[in-house]
């Protein structure tokens, strides 16, 4: 008997299941790296471990990350999202929960700057938004913001939420809690996302560049230095310098753990309007001034950081309020004009080796923010070189004003 001809019946990824189970296991991913910044002053008072210790495991991760970043631009490009999520999720929930059973710093260093770290490294914006790109084909700034906005939306909810069970319960809880989520969502995308269709899979396999030949044709575009260095500018402002010291430093200021977490998932849903923003305008205005716009303004928070010692509650929440609108906006404004200088054949690739200097650039701060409280007792110097780095960032942006979108061609 003839078999059936109708033997694949996998469908291309509808857009809506991209944006909503992006949003979600981004949301997991970054609650599990604010998590560390929570528990930070707990785990100095449970095992004597300094700042400096805990910032240098928190900015290893971050280096594990980098490294990770363009090889999950890759996979997403050449496997699809349902496939790269799901891995990135299963490691992440080892990880959360390698460190909920953890009794010293080896365990420490596997789970959360081995495990999670390839966890967070494989569930990242870059990869989301390349996804998304690639399924919506008109305008998809706004669909892009919305789904990477599960890096800091999420956590609205999520972060509080872990206070809120640090105050009762064992801090072992929070992340045997971040475990089981990432665990969880996999049989999710699995049952609601479907894989890539065969067509799909047969255009990628005629591609035949390998990862070194897109390696250099992307570097030899001028657009991705301007967005490599301003985006690991990005990093040391946004993931190293406050997602990393944010909480220590409100704890510095006096003020207590369910305050702080609040003031941050404030911060974090004002950052949803203002990715989703972000994106809304992308598709509308000019992308490279946006972008100077959005590092200039972001830079003029840090004055309000910087004088919030001695203050009270409110300049802490009109932090958070004035932060969260600048914070994450530059990734869909950055993503299009990845896309539209460099190529969508590569987007993946480039989004992570982009993804990679704001990794690094997170490290940096990470690790310089526990250096200068342990040496200087004042994270003020940190706050300063954010400061003057993101005017930097804002000419860097500029730049690209020059220019001018070209189609790719397939490398040699």
């Amino acid at each position: 008997m003839t078999p059936s001809p109708a033997i694949n019946t996998t469908r291309a990824p509808q857009p809506w299941a991209i944006v909503a189970f992006g949003f979600l296991a981004l949301a997991i991913a970054s609650s599990g790296r604010a998590t560390l910044s929570l528990l930070m002053p707990v785990w100095q008072r449970e095992f004597g471990w300094t700042s400096s210790y805990i910032s240098g495991v928190g900015a290893a991760a971050l280096v594990v990350i980098a490294i990770v970043a363009p090889f999950a631009g890759r996979l997403v490009d050449r496997m699809g999202p349902r496939f790269t999520l799901n891995l990135g999720l299963g490691l992440l929930g080892i990880g959360c929960g390698i460190v909920a059973l953890m009794n010293g710093k080896a365990m420490f260093v596997i789970g959360y700057g081995g495990f999670c770290a390839l966890g967070f490294g494989v569930v990242a914006s870059h990869v989301v938004a390349t996804a998304v790109t690639r399924s919506v084909s008109h305008k998809p700034g706004v669909a892009v913001g919305a789904a990477t906005s599960g890096a800091t939306g999420g956590q609205f909810v999520i972060v509080p939420l872990i206070a809120v069970l640090l105050s009762f319960a064992s801090w072992r809880w929070c992340f045997g809690a971040l475990s089981l989520a990432s665990l969880a969502l996999i049989p999710c995308i699995r049952a609601m996302m479907p894989g890539a269709s065969a067509a799909d899979t047969a255009r990628r396999g005629k591609d035949g560049s390998s990862f070194a030949q897109d390696f250099g044709f992307i570097v030899r575009r001028p657009a991705f230095h301007a967005l490599f260095w301003s985006f690991l500018i990005c990093g040391f402002t946004s993931s190293g310098a406050i997602e990393t010291h944010f909480l220590p430093f409100a704890d510095f200021c006096g003020f207590p753990p369910l305050q702080s977490a609040t003031a941050y998932g404030v911060l974090s849903l004002v950052n949803l309007f203002g990715m989703i923003g972000a994106g809304w305008l992308t598709d509308r205005v000019n992308r490279p001034t946006l972008l100077a716009a959005i590092y200039a303004l972001r830079a003029l928070t840090y004055l309000i950081l910087i004088n919030l010692p001695g203050t009270g509650i409110e300049v802490l929440f009109m932090f958070a309020i004035f932060f969260g609108v600048v914070d994450y906006s530059t990734v869909p404004v950055t993503a299009s004009l990845a896309a539209s200088h460099i190529g969508i054949r590569v987007m993946g690739q480039t989004m992570g080796m982009i993804s990679a200097g704001h990794a690094l650039g997170s490290a940096a701060a990470a690790y310089l923010g526990g250096y200068l409280l342990d040496s200087t007792g004042s994270f003020e110097m940190l706050w300063l070189s954010s400061l003057w780095l993101l005017f930097g960032a804002s000419l860097l942006a500029l730049m690209v004003l020059a220019m001018r979108p070209e189609p790719v061609p397939s490398p040699a």
